[in-house]
């Protein structure tokens, strides 16, 4: 199966080029950034697909720069919701099966207190989430094969990402502050990559298509992440992690207080195995000790 890959620079896609070489080198995949394919370009979009006719489309790209959004509403419309239309239609024409890759962010405040299914009406906060839900609905409304995939407090060893940061401020600071009344669930993105994969390979039939949620397994708040970080890392004897409220780390964009994901159904349809928040930390940190 002939796929495209877009956002490869991003955590994701740096996961998927290195999984899908080291799992499945004889698969024909096509990994591109944003300055190889503009997705907010429709006629890019359209000429690349027309000339490379993907059986597959894995949709990495987004703007996902919470509290920057709040100041660029339109260039995040344009990557999260137009770029993933463009896409979407593109997809129909020429057939191919889209799996676009969304975010715990299409989920608002006061939402649920258990892990969120996707039987659970969105309520997005901020322009990041409305304009993720936006590119959700866009997709749907096109009528083309598609599965989406929302994920929640992504990382990995690549780019910027919480653990990243943590770790810098874990060898720089004696003491820091996280907040510990927003709740949800990490993901590993080499696990998502994997799952992703996973489910390609299955090539799903009309029956399995639609929206479904991927994370680790578990729940935390960013400070009982961050004190995981500490423990796994060996930094205990460097650094003091204090737990602090939202209302005293203020942020642009408001965060949800709780968006763990339900992941069961991925878990029926597809039959992925989904470790623990806490085993995929301690396996990055163990396969990356020069973070």
């Amino acid at each position: 199966m002939k796929t495209l890959v877009t956002g490869a620079r991003g955590q994701l896609g740096c996961e998927l080029a290195a999984l899908t070489n080291e799992i499945d080198p004889s698969g024909e995949y096509v990994f591109t950034s944003s300055e190889q394919l503009d997705i907010t370009d429709r006629s890019a979009v359209l000429e690349m697909m027309q000339r490379l006719k993907p059986q597959a489309i894995i949709n990495c790209a987004a703007y996902t720069q919470v509290d920057r959004a709040e100041d660029e509403p339109e260039r995040a419309d344009a990557v999260n919701h137009r770029g993933s239309a463009y896409l979407a239609s593109t997809a129909k024409k020429i057939g191919a099966l889209l799996l676009h890759v969304s975010t715990d962010y299409v989920f608002g405040a006061g939402v649920s207190h258990t892990p969120i299914t996707e039987q659970i009406a969105p309520n997005p906060m901020g322009v990041y989430g409305f304009t993720k839900l936006a590119g959700e609905q866009a997709i749907r409304d096109s009528g083309c094969r598609h599965i989406i995939l929302r994920t929640s407090w992504l990382y990995s060893s690549h780019g910027y990402n919480f653990v990243k940061t943590m770790l810098r401020l874990m060898r720089e600071r004696s003491e820091i502050r996280v907040v510990n009344d927003q709740i949800g669930s990490p993901t590993y993105a080499r696990d998502l990559a994997a799952a992703i994969v996973h489910i390609l390979r299955e090539e799903p039939t009309d029956d399995k298509l639609g929206t479904y949620h991927y994370c680790n397994t578990g729940e935390c708040s960013w400070y009982d992440f961050a004190q995981a970080i500490l423990k796994y890392a060996g930094l205990s004897h460097q650094c003091r992690v204090l737990p602090c409220t939202t209302a005293e780390y203020p942020t642009k964009a408001s965060r949800p207080s709780y968006s763990a994901l339900d992941t069961t159904s991925l878990h029926r349809t597809f039959g992925l195995s989904i470790p623990h928040w806490q085993d995929s930390l301690q396996s990055m940190l163990r396969t990356h000790p020069e973070l």
